[in-house]
């Protein structure tokens, strides 16, 4: 199981390949999450219908890990935080998950 911490966010119209690039795989809060080994991923999803509309998906091993990694680097999130504020218009935290381990539905 993972945990995995989801934001919105809605990002103005001349910004967004840059928004892209600061919350895509190889972006800055990537860049900042890989600091800690217990990180796992950041999925990055844009709506079909609305493209300024993006979720990001953060995944860690455990809430414990979440939660350390957000003391431990409490600073630099608010920076990179501050500056990422230019090009989005709104942010929302949606809720933070554990993933449920699922199995294939078997065909009758």
């Amino acid at each position: 199981m993972s945990y995995i911490v989801a934001w919105q966010f809605v990002v103005t119209t001349q910004d967004e390949k840059l928004f892209e690039a600061v919350y895509g795989p190889d972006g800055d809060w990537v860049q900042l999450f890989r600091r800690d080994p217990r990180y796992i991923r950041t999925d990055l999803v844009r709506d079909a219908e609305n493209l300024r509309r993006y979720l990001t998906l953060d995944h860690w091993e455990s809430q414990q890990a979440y939660d350390d990694f957000s003391a431990k680097f409490a600073e630099e999130y608010k920076r990179i935080d501050a500056r990422c504020e230019a090009f989005t218009e709104s942010e929302k935290l949606i809720g933070k998950f554990v993933s449920v381990d699922s199995k294939p539905l078997k065909k009758p």
